[in-house]
């Protein structure tokens, strides 16, 4: 008789912030995760500033004699975090485990769901979408494929019915959230609004709610929205299929 294989753990890799806000948001969008999925073991590193590390879970997990880790990226893009980073860390854990990197979380339909989620929450309604143009509103990259990314998914969003969408970033890349409002403005839409395609509260997040003074609605960060949360379990089981085919399952 074979026992069933057991599930791999997923580790969430959050990059971490000296701003407690973020933290506190990871772990809620965690919990979402396990309420989705009872009996799935879930635990949370991060890669500075707040702990466990995730080095310390790898080798916590070790100790306990787990073997199969799925490990995911808690990130919207593929960019130096997700390519240098992460890898890096993976690379420096026991032995003993068998790691799987999951893919990071954008894009997906889901997120641009729970994007839309936020903007209802903050007041609009979806018989507003055809008069209001949107800031997406991203943390920033030098990497360009990053920045091609958000591109698309702006281009993909405005095609979903609203007045038009541009991309913002409130680091490295230009142009900022607050020269996205005012081009919108010059484009005669009725109103404006800001849609923070970020995971969490923090330094950048606070930069993009600044630049947003001139719109006229200002959504919340992605957090623990229910779409965030499949999403993560999309990447989990997408990972841990050829885990579980390596174990017979």
């Amino acid at each position: 008789m074979h026992s069933k294989p057991v599930r791999p753990v997923l580790v969430v890799v959050a990059h971490g912030s000296r701003d407690p806000r973020h933290a506190a948001t990871v772990h809620a969008l965690v919990e979402r995760v396990r309420s989705l999925r009872p009996g799935l073991r879930v635990e949370t590193g991060f890669l500075d500033f707040n702990v466990p590390s995730v080095s310390g879970v790898l080798e916590s997990l070790a100790a306990e004699g787990v073997r199969d880790v799925v490990a995911l990226p808690l990130l919207l893009t593929r960019a130096f975090h997700a390519k240098a980073d992460i890898p890096a860390v993976l690379r420096e854990a026991p032995a003993r485990l068998r790691i799987r990197r999951a893919d990071v979380l954008g894009p997906s339909p889901l997120l641009l769901s729970a994007l839309e989620r936020r903007l209802y929450e903050a007041g609009l309604t979806p018989a507003d979408k055809s008069s209001t143009g949107v800031v997406l509103a991203s943390a920033g990259s030098s990497d360009p494929e990053a920045i091609a990314v958000i591109a698309d998914i702006a281009r993909e969003w405005w095609h979903t019915g609203w007045c038009a969408v541009r991309p913002a970033f409130a680091s490295a890349s230009l142009p900022r959230t607050e020269d996205a409002v005012r081009e919108l403005r010059r484009l005669g839409c009725e109103r404006v609004a800001v849609a923070p395609y970020v995971l969490a509260p923090g330094f950048l997040p606070d930069r993009i709610a600044r630049g947003a003074a001139g719109a006229d609605v200002l959504a919340d960060v992605l957090g623990p929205a229910p779409e965030v949360a499949r999403v993560l379990l999309e990447r989990y089981d997408a990972a841990r299929r050829p885990v579980l085919a390596a174990l017979g399952a």
